[in-house]
């Protein structure tokens, strides 16, 4: 009987986590800073424990290219929602506008992306 239960107790834990919402992005500023972009993200996430967090950031550039990755070392339970930066972020030239997705811990754990406008 016990085992049973613990077996239920840890179906339902493992389905909660996978139902658990995709990270969110609430907020991201942009400075030109002369030695490429600096870059702040604000994130919300249901980060529950090194099992569960999000991970890191992505900027991508429209066709989908990968220009710069912030990773996230530790899950961020008590912040929420939690700001973290990238410095000298390079940019293509003529690049008008940028797409940050951030990434959390379970498979298929994205943000929408979220467009940034680059102004000069």
């Amino acid at each position: 009987m016990i085992r049973a239960l613990l077996l239920s107790l840890a179906l339902s834990t493992t389905a909660a986590a996978v139902q658990a919402d995709p990270p969110r992005i609430l907020d991201v500023k942009v400075r030109d800073s002369g030695m490429g972009w600096k870059i702040s993200v604000t994130i919300e996430h249901e980060d529950t424990g090194w099992d569960h967090y999000v991970t890191g950031w992505e900027v991508l550039d429209e066709a989908g290219n990968r220009l710069a990755y912030r990773k996230l070392h530790h899950p961020h339970v008590a912040e929420q929602p939690f700001t973290r930066s990238l410095h000298s972020v390079t940019v293509p030239d003529g690049t008008r506008k940028v797409y940050i997705v951030a990434h959390c811990s379970n498979d298929g754990g994205t943000s929408e992306p979220y467009k940034v406008k680059l102004k000069r």
